[in-house]
């Protein structure tokens, strides 16, 4: 998952962030004259803190410390916010008025989400740069692969010969006979073996799968006696998860300065990952053909499941691929 050496992490530590009222108590003898407070002293409860409201027999309303003097939480003098006058009398502070009379608590914030750019050019669609036009003559026939524009051959991590895309995308599908399953096998960005069936229903009419391929390991089409070809899509694939559009700060395509509206923006699917799911990260389609000049520029806010210490595989990379 990401890491960063620079994450923050606030907590756990004690602090007065609290939302009661009684959490800091101490009970005292002493007197007021102007701004200080002089505690002659201590009777109960937890050493005087700055901040605490003070309260007593002839203390105005409102009085809270504000310095040490001498007194450094028992005896001694105190600085007070108001020019007050009491005799020395049993008096009492409580909560902390700096922080609006919090309890105190030993957790802080927890971590913190940073702010990921997702940076790329894809090069253009082609319909058959991974399989050009070839005829299935038996079911659940293998297609013949071969790498044709923007796709380069390459032996991956697990031994195996496999066609690497320029960037993760979508494939594209198309055949000459009606209602044909292919079944594209492959790696995704981070090396994770998945699959996906893509379905024509409509003869010449072809169709963009829903998963981001980086790597394509082999192709089969259920049904026979149908000219088949297998290319890219418009469709890119996230590097890292996002399951809500309120996460995208901003995604441009083109430079230009506002967002790509008419572009679709597909939040990462959740379910257990199946041949029939989607993206398990997210994916974007621009509103025009990508030509290897255009460039999409996706801003998203990862919360602390993605990023920090507390990160998990599944929140920054999403669920597992099938």
């Amino acid at each position: 998952m990401p890491q960063f050496s620079d994450d923050l992490f606030l907590g756990p530590a004690q602090t007065y962030m609290g939302t009661g009222n009684t959490g800091i108590t101490s009970t005292f003898t002493g007197s007021m004259s102007g701004t200080t407070l002089t505690v002659t002293a201590m009777l109960s409860g937890d050493p005087i803190v700055l901040g605490q409201y003070v309260d007593g027999s002839s203390v105005t309303n409102g009085t809270y410390i504000t310095a040490f003097n001498t007194g450094t939480g028992g005896t001694g003098t105190y600085t007070i916010n108001q020019s007050v006058s009491a005799s020395s009398t049993t008096m009492y502070a409580a909560g902390n008025a700096t922080y609006g009379d919090p309890s105190p608590m030993d957790l802080g914030i927890g971590p913190l989400g940073r702010i990921y750019v997702w940076d790329t050019i894809p090069q253009a669609a082609v319909t058959n740069n991974l399989a050009t036009s070839q005829t299935a003559t038996t079911a659940n026939q293998s297609v013949t692969l071969t790498a044709g524009v923007s796709v380069k051959s390459v032996v991956n991590s697990y031994g195996s010969t496999v066609l690497q895309l320029d960037v993760p995308r979508a494939i594209k599908v198309n055949c000459s006979t009606t209602a044909r399953a292919f079944t594209v096998s492959g790696f995704d960005y981070y090396g994770q073996a998945m699959s996906e069936v893509i379905t024509v229903a409509t003869a010449g009419t072809a169709v963009t799968g829903l998963k981001a391929f980086f790597q394509i390991s082999g192709v089969t089409i259920a049904g026979s006696a149908t000219a088949v070809v297998v290319g890219t899509g418009d469709v890119f694939g996230c590097p890292v998860r996002f399951i809500d559009k309120s996460y995208v700060v901003r995604y441009g395509w083109n430079n230009a300065t506002a967002d790509d509206t008419t572009g679709t923006l597909t939040v990462a699917d959740t379910a257990t990952a199946t041949t029939g799911t989607g993206d398990v990260r997210g994916t974007f389609a621009p509103s025009t053909a990508a030509d290897g000049i255009k460039r999409a520029v996706v801003t998203l806010a990862l919360p602390a499941i993605a990023v920090g210490p507390n990160a998990t595989r599944v929140g920054a990379l999403g669920v597992t691929q099938a």
